[in-house]
């Protein structure tokens, strides 16, 4: 196998295996499902800080939220990749707790817009930065301009996945 020159090992350029699978884009499968599986586990861990009984799904829409303002549930079901009813569901769950309230759509008296509660964010807040202090300290050594990268190659990924 022709190394790319990186130290790491793992990166191939150009090999396909007997299947006909390029091995950059096996590399990458591998790495998503890791990180996805890490990433799972941890919103679930970041759920249960914002309040422990906080489903796991819940926790990005109070991110949605917290970013955007105010939305509707059919643009929050849109975004997450649910049905009405299970927004409807995550959403009550969220009010009951406190954690968001809905208001008339000042553009559209018939609709109502979802937004986070003063509780709700500071909750979140706090989860948040917690969050942020374990990625700078996990990635102290890597240089700014290699995590800038990473956040920007992330975001042209979800970008493209997006689509």
């Amino acid at each position: 196998m022709h190394e790319d020159g990186n130290s790491d090992g793992h990166r191939v350029t150009g090999q396909v295996t007997p299947s006909g699978a390029d091995q950059e884009f096996l590399a990458l499968e591998r790495e998503l499902t890791v990180l996805l599986r890490r990433a799972r586990a941890n919103q679930g861990e970041m759920a249960r800080e914002v309040h422990p009984d906080l489903e796991s799904a819940a926790y990005g829409l109070l991110i949605r939220l917290d970013e955007l303002g105010g939305q509707r549930a059919t643009e929050l079901a849109a975004y997450i990749g649910v049905g009405k009813a299970t927004m409807s569901r995550q959403l009550r769950a969220l009010e009951e707790l406190g954690l968001v309230a809905r208001e008339p759509d000042p553009a559209d008296g018939r609709a109502w817009l979802v937004t986070v509660t003063d509780e709700g964010r500071g909750r979140v807040g706090k989860v948040r930065e917690a969050r942020r202090a374990r990625y700078v300290s996990q990635l102290a050594h890597w240089d700014r301009r290699e995590v800038a990268e990473l956040a920007r190659l992330l975001h042209q990924l979800n970008g493209v996945m997006e689509k």
